[in-house]
């Protein structure tokens, strides 16, 4: 069985900090009406990510930004069909998306099979104005045709690296991490 072993921490948590700040002011440089903002974070990680760059611009701008949360279990494309139109169990956006300029949040982006799984998910609480992908990480190695406008870091990953983000909010510490899968060596019975 697999396990991973650590190669190297990529972000601080003063590094993370330092990130949100860059990438709510981008935000805000490319948001024509902030009015029309909100972020939605992807459960788990995006959700965090996406409730501190609503209160970074808060206290830039002294404006609300309204904050949605998306559970995309239902809607992933590795899971056994359970209907042909899921249903979310629980609404956890609550405002209306119609007409927004939306910002889709998640810790990681990697195939961008999340991403596809969010649109569809977030498309049946309506049609905003526009969307656009805002990712702490982006790794490479996309099998479908999904890249951020908004990036807080690029790093190159081969296929047996994996980036773990902790959250303060959900792991109890803060950093992002590079770790590698490493395959234990198989017992030999005598």
């Amino acid at each position: 069985m697999p396990t991973v072993r650590e190669k190297k921490q990529l972000m601080s948590a003063s590094e993370i900090d330092r990130t949100l700040v860059r990438l709510a002011h981008q935000v805000l440089e490319k948001t024509s009406d902030l009015d029309k903002l909100a972020f939605v974070g992807i459960k788990r990680r995006g959700v965090p990510l996406a409730r501190r760059l609503a209160s970074k611009i808060e206290s830039l701008e002294k404006i609300t930004v309204p904050v949605g949360i998306l559970d995309i279990s239902l809607y992933r494309d590795d899971l056994s069909t359970i209907s042909e139109r899921p249903v979310l169990n629980a609404r956890q956006i609550e405002f209306p998306v119609v007409g927004k300029d939306i910002v889709l949040t998640d810790d990681v982006l990697y195939t961008g099979r999340t991403i596809r799984s969010a649109l569809d998910a977030l498309f049946d609480h309506g049609r905003p104005a526009r969307v656009q992908l805002l990712v702490l990480i982006d790794r490479g190695h996309r099998e479908l045709p999904i890249e951020a406008r908004y990036v807080g870091r690029l790093v190159q990953t081969s296929q047996a690296e994996i980036i773990e983000v902790k959250f303060q909010e959900i792991d109890g510490q803060e950093k992002v991490m590079l770790v590698e899968r490493v395959d234990e060596p198989i017992a030999v019975a005598q």
